[in-house]
């Protein structure tokens, strides 16, 4: 972004703030441990790059299961999502697969950011970029429940990042003996989403 000053050209750097989005709401999940690391990558691509980027993971276990008839005004712990998610400039979702979808948690967090604010304020996450990420257990990692996903998050208008997305398969091959989550053959292909992520984010 430039501004003007004296007829000199400046460079404005702005920060760049990620909303991270876990469809489990287990605080040791395998795409929580994804999300951390993939908030490591960005932390070194900010430094590569000198931009500021900010990751946040949303804390949203205490967002009650949506009821019309609560709706407005919206319970505190709504309003604080909803205002973190107005202010990211890209929404990245980390999500299971639970019987080839995603989780009823994600789906309950989604469908209140999609309900509009106020009657001359309409919901949070239209235009926003978005990325999607998934690591499971099974053979087939996220990849059904992410086309579910898909679907839902482009009705909302969101700007779906397509590709890269990022399934990883056999997620307890690629964990310690503790049960840390080790990233081996999947760590470059997240870092790779991470850096197109951001480009897409800053083009969006």
């Amino acid at each position: 972004m430039h501004g003007n000053k004296n007829h000199d050209t400046i460079t404005i750097m702005e920060k760049i703030k990620i909303a991270a989005i876990v469809g489990s709401l287990r605080k040791d999940s395998l795409n929580r441990q994804l999300a951390l690391i993939a908030s490591s990558i960005l932390s070194e691509l900010s430094k590569e790059s000198q931009e500021e980027i900010e990751f946040k993971i949303l804390d949203y276990t205490d967002v009650p299961i949506l009821n019309q008839d609560n709706e407005y005004p919206a319970p505190p712990s709504v309003k604080r999502v909803r205002d973190i998610i107005k202010s990211a400039n890209g929404v990245w979702f980390f999500s299971p697969e639970y019987n080839h979808f995603f989780s009823g948690a994600l789906k309950n967090l989604i469908d209140w950011l999609s309900r509009p604010i106020s009657e001359s304020e309409g919901h949070v996450l239209g235009g926003k970029a978005a990325a999607i990420s998934g690591i499971s257990p099974g053979v087939s990692g996220t990849l059904i429940a992410q086309d579910h996903l898909i679907t839902l998050l482009s009705f909302l208008n969101m700007k779906i990042m397509n590709n890269p997305r990022l399934v990883v398969p056999n997620g307890f091959q690629q964990v310690d003996e503790g049960g840390k989550l080790k990233l081996t053959t999947s760590a470059p292909f997240l870092k790779n989403q991470a850096e197109a992520f951001i480009q897409f984010v800053k083009n969006s």
